[in-house]
């Protein structure tokens, strides 16, 4: 096997540190190898708080991957979030000297251009998504190369992040000996499995729930337009319940994922539910419609914060989204689905990796939706390395700088 057909994505999640290896198949698709991972510490609401901790954790998961799949690990995607990262669409302009055929270096330079704005001090750039070319006032061009033109002009989506909160996951994964490929935004990477074609076309919603945050994404016409991170998720949820009914952490945990709905608690068939004594734990009898009521609310405040920021962006595309389709590890919760229909007023499915071989359990479990896509969004961008890509024509990033530091 081709060890260049081999794609390992890194996940450092609040909850857990996943590693995903891929192998890609010649139709372009990916099948999993198989998973690696561990307990989550050191990380809080997305971001590493102790780097020590979760190195050691990052070596774990590395390692547990390495055995289950007989394969020597090297180099990692890695999936990025955290409510620091920020968006923006913005057009860059490229007046050209005369009428000509446009270049490969007017991409370039056209790109540069939009990324001329001040962004705030400890900020970087992660991402350059095009969204679209115009020549002459000529919307949408597929392929500006094959055009001859005065005025060359490019939509991107652009997003940017504090610079020492991604280093930080840079260099965790550098002091294992580890190259990075790349670093990818963690919706991003879910929507290459979860999202089809045909849904980007038409326009959609992608949330992607985890344990200490919620990435969202929204495609419109085939392209990224907006996107965007809370630090809230479903470690919230189980909080919330811990301190609402008065249990330790794990019981919260437990009795919000066997007994809990998102569903509105006016509709909840109530009733009570006894927890048996356990080491440490007196049991007790927990009244099923309070239960209902804190998880409703902290899941439809998380719809409402998404719904509130995709409106503040603008040009009015809350109403081009045609359907919202929901992953993670909180996408299992019951009744989520119900809530997500009232807030946006769309259809909404419930989803996880899809077109993807390789170990059942793993892409079945929504959880694993972005340390997947990171493999699949690997294989696209290395697809063919004489031809460049659509995604690589559509996504720059932060890579040949980790590459370069990786050296």
């Amino acid at each position: 096997m081709a060890s260049d057909q081999i794609f390992v994505g890194l996940e450092i999640g609040t909850t857990k540190i996943c590693v995903i290896v891929s192998e890609g198949r010649s139709d372009g698709t990916i099948s999993i190898l198989g998973v690696g991972e561990t307990p989550s510490r050191g990380v809080r609401k997305g971001e590493i708080v102790d780097l020590a901790t979760v190195t050691e954790c990052v070596r774990e998961a590395i390692l547990d991957a390495e055995d289950k799949t007989n394969v020597e690990i090297g180099n990692v995607w890695v999936a990025i979030s955290g409510a620091h990262l920020r968006s923006f669409n913005n057009r860059g302009t490229l007046v050209l000297p005369e009428e000509r055929q446009i270049e490969p270096e007017d991409l370039e330079t056209v790109e540069t251009n939009a990324k001329e704005v001040a962004l705030p001090p400890p900020n970087i750039f992660l991402h350059t998504i095009l969204q679209a070319y115009h020549v002459d006032g000529n919307r949408n061009v597929i392929d500006p190369l094959t055009s001859e033109g005065a005025l060359l002009e490019a939509d991107f989506h652009i997003v940017h992040g504090i610079k020492t909160r991604i280093h930080n996951t840079l260099r965790c994964i550098e002091s294992l000996k580890l190259g990075i490929e790349d670093v990818v935004l963690s919706s991003l990477a879910s929507a290459q499995v979860v999202l089809n074609q045909d849904q980007k076309n038409y326009g959609a919603l992608m949330i992607d729930i985890g344990g200490g945050t919620t990435d969202y994404i929204v495609y419109i016409d085939g392209s990224v337009k907006h996107s965007g991170v809370l630090a809230v998720g479903g470690d919230h949820i189980t909080s919330d319940i811990s301190v609402g009914l008065r249990l330790p952490i794990a019981r919260a945990e437990v009795l919000k994922i066997q007994e809990g709905s998102a569903a509105d608690p006016s509709n909840s068939e109530g009733g009570i539910i006894s927890l048996q004594n356990d080491p440490g734990f007196m049991g007790c009898e927990i009244d099923r419609s309070s239960l209902d009521t804190i998880i409703h609310l902290r899941v439809r405040e998380i719809f409402e914060l998404i719904r509130n920021d995709i409106e503040s962006a603008g040009e009015g595309m809350l109403g081009l989204i045609r359907g919202v389709m929901i992953t993670g590890g909180c996408s299992r919760l019951r009744g989520i689905a119900s809530v997500a229909e009232e807030i946006f007023d769309l259809p909404v499915e419930l989803t996880r990796a899809r077109n993807v071989g390789g170990a059942t359990q793993v892409f079945e479990n929504p959880q694993y939706s972005t340390a997947i896509g990171l493999t699949k969004y690997a294989k696209v961008i290395t697809k063919n390395s004489n031809t460049e890509s659509m995604l690589d024509r559509f996504t720059t990033s932060l890579g040949d700088l980790f590459k370069k530091r990786s050296r």
